[in-house]
This record gives C-alpha cells, sequence and structure tokens, in this order.
C-alpha cells in the first residue's frame, strides 16, 4: 500500500482563521463529534478527521465532504470544549463561496443566485412574494402597527409549505391580534446562505432588510420559519436590526396559557412532533409545542424516540436543502421509519425546511397514504 505524504500548508490554515475559524483552535481531536453526526447513522463522514485536516492545513476545498454538515449542532451541545462547528465549516466554505478556492455544488450556487438575483431561493418574482396573502384580507405593516407577521420564502412561494402562513393569519385574526405583513420588497433572511458560505450576500440581505424594518419601526417581529427566528434574533443585532422576535409556537403558547385562545374542534389523530434544530438545539424550545399539541382536544400525542435535544435533523439548513442528497442518505428518510414506529398519523413540525423534506420523504419512502405532514399553524387554525 502506497503512503501519500502531505505537506502541513499554514497559508491555507490562516485563510480558514481569517475567514471567521477560530474554533479550530479549541478542538483537540476527541472525536466525540463524530460518533453524535447523524451523518453517520446511513454512511460514513469523520469531522473529526476534516477538522483535523483543517488545524494542518490540508483540507481538500473541492472535496464534497465540506459540504456535508448541516449545521445541526447535535456536536456543539456535546462537545467538551464547546467547539463551534456550524461556524467553523462557515468559514471553510467562505472559502470556497467568498475566496473561490474550490468548487460550489451546482444546484447550491443555481439557489444562490436566485437569492442574489431576486431575494428567494426559488427564482420566483419578487413582486409576487405576497400574493399568497391577496385573498386573506392581511393589511401591509405600517408605522404604529404592533407585530410584523414575516414568513419566510418558501412560506411564502411554496404551495405546499403556504398552508402554514394562511393557517397563522387565521389565528392571528381569530385572537384580534394588531399585526400585518411586510410588502414585496423584503427579501430572504440570508440565515442558510451564509451558512453556505456566502458572507457577502447574507450581509447584503440583512442590509436590506433591517433598513425596511428600522424605517417603518418594528419592534416586533413574529416568525414561522426557526431559521428566521434565529438570523433575525442573534445575527441581525450585529447590524442594526434589533427587535423582539418571536416564533409562533411561543406565540400560541402563550396565549393558550393566558386564556385568550380556545379550542373547539376536536382532531382525532395520532400525532407526534419533530424537534427541529433551529428551535431546538440552538434556541432550547421545546416545550411549547407539546403544551399546545396537548391542548386541542382529541389528539393522542406520542413521542419519537429521538426527540428534543437529541431530535434528528431532516437535513435541511446550512444549504442542504438546495443540493441533491442520494437515496439511502436522507435524513428524513430515516425520521420517518421512527414516526412510523410509534404509530402516529400526523407529523407534526414548525419549520418550512422541515415541511419540504419531509413532504418528498414521504413520497419516496411510500408512506404519503399513512403518514400526514402538518405544521403545527395548520393543527392550531383547524382546532379553532
Amino acid at each position: 500500500m502506497e503512503i501519500e505524504l502531505l505537506t502541513p500548508s499554514k497559508e491555507t490554515t490562516d485563510i480558514i482563521l481569517e475567514e471567521g475559524g477560530d474554533p479550530l483552535k479549541s478542538c483537540f481531536q476527541c472525536g466525540l463529534c463524530t460518533g453524535v453526526c447523524p451523518w453517520n447513522k446511513l454512511t460514513t463522514f469523520s469531522l473529526r478527521k476534516l477538522i483535523h485536516k483543517s488545524q494542518l492545513g490540508l483540507v481538500d476545498f473541492e472535496d464534497e465532504e465540506v459540504w456535508r454538515c448541516v449545521a445541526c449542532n447535535a456536536c456543539v451541545k456535546r462537545c467538551p470544549r464547546d467547539v463551534n462547528v456550524p461556524v467553523l465549516m462557515r468559514a471553510i466554505r467562505r472559502v470556497i463561496m467568498e475566496v473561490g478556492a474550490g468548487i460550489v455544488p451546482h444546484s447550491l450556487r443555481i439557489s444562490e443566485k436566485n437569492i442574489a438575483g431576486v431575494g428567494n431561493p426559488l427564482g420566483e418574482p419578487p413582486e409576487r412574494r405576497m400574493d399568497w396573502a391577496k385573498d386573506l384580507d392581511v393589511k401591509t405593516f405600517t408605522k404604529g402597527t404592533e407585530i410584523l407577521y414575516f414568513p419566510c420564502c418558501y412560506q411564502a412561494y411554496d404551495p405546499p409549505t403556504r398552508r402554514a402562513a394562511i393557517a397563522t393569519v387565521n389565528i392571528l385574526k381569530k385572537v384580534k391580534a394588531d399585526f400585518g405583513i411586510p410588502d414585496n420588497n423584503v427579501v430572504c433572511c440570508g440565515e442558510s446562505i451564509r451558512k453556505a458560505g456566502a458572507e457577502s450576500l447574507f450581509r447584503r440581505l440583512a442590509e436590506t432588510n433591517i433598513k425596511i424594518f428600522n424605517e417603518l419601526g418594528v419592534k416586533k417581529i413574529l416568525v414561522t420559519s426557526p431559521h428566521c427566528y434565529h438570523t433575525f434574533k442573534d445575527e441581525y443585532p450585529e447590524f442594526g436590526g434589533k427587535y423582539e422576535v418571536i416564533h409562533l409556537s411561543q406565540y400560541i403558547d402563550q396565549l393558550i396559557q393566558q386564556g385568550k385562545l380556545k379550542f373547539s374542534n376536536p382532531l382525532v389523530k395520532k400525532v407526534t412532533y419533530h424537534d427541529t434544530c433551529c428551535l431546538g438545539r440552538y434556541q432550547g424550545i421545546y416545550e411549547e409545542h407539546r403544551r399546545i399539541l396537548s391542548s386541542i382536544p382529541g389528539i393522542e400525542f406520542e413521542e419519537m424516540r429521538d426527540n428534543r435535544e437529541y431530535s434528528l435533523c431532516c437535513g435541511g439548513c446550512a444549504g442542504r436543502l438546495w443540493m441533491e442528497t442520494k437515496k439511502g442518505e436522507r435524513f428524513a428518510e430515516l425520521r420517518l421509519e421512527q414516526v412510523a414506529e410509534v404509530g402516529a398519523e400526523v407529523l407534526a413540525l414548525s419549520c418550512p425546511y422541515c415541511m419540504a423534506n419531509f413532504n418528498d420523504a414521504v413520497v419516496t419512502t411510500g408512506k404519503s397514504e399513512t403518514i400526514e405532514v402538518k405544521d403545527l399553524a395548520e393543527l392550531v387554525s383547524e382546532a379553532l
């Protein structure tokens, strides 16, 4: 067997550090990240090895392995040194996306161009962004309105995912909330394309939205996407966008606790819930969804074996939603096996990316007749 000798490159390590790769300095190669990485439930991926190559300046920027990480945060929650792997992977990808040191997957490049050109990853016309609400009698947000409801790109354009936005409007109207939606000038929040390494594009998107929000005097933003939640709450403040950000699940839970939202229509279904990474491991939001489901009459709630902080990622974050994943390596298909194990008729979730992945997975696994995928907002709206 031939042994290939490689020479460490300080220049390569330095450029990763320059692009935000400081977590490299903390990793002491225990390998725990590889042990908990969801990829190793389906294939082989040594995150420890990739990090070590980066420390030595030996990372191959043309290797598809640099695009595997879905930034699910499972490794971060268990790392004894608190190494922020999503931030590290973002830095490695910046070297490719911003510096041009490697190859960007074709489908990801298309989504990046769509976001840069028309403000959404689907390539849809920006002037149609709020068409989903044209028959719902919803006002456009103006100064003095209490809540800005900001649906994500998928909920604005993708018909199956759009149901969550429509259901949200129904709920807000039911409780007589003072809310409005943006006009067509807003753009993608930029959360996932930033994790994919397109930092300059993310900053442009953030600046566009923040300018609009600040000119309108926005103080409170309600979202139905955990990705919007994370970036508005944790990333926009750095660029001058400081708002109270609340996810719909938190809002509904508060209304129920205050006695302002009551259910009158029983939903006789066996339901399980999928914890999304950006609400769960990133934000620690777990119990709100379970309290809501338990409050709906008729629902029999069953917990999957991988739940809360141990939930299995759907595979859609950090740009992976826009990249091709081979059959047999799709997290959503594996997760559906856990849904079937508990005999649930409905898989409830609170994320448009999860919705897109599971809608595909029920078809590819032949489970579309036995498992219904629904956003929590849809179930709440149906029970009112």
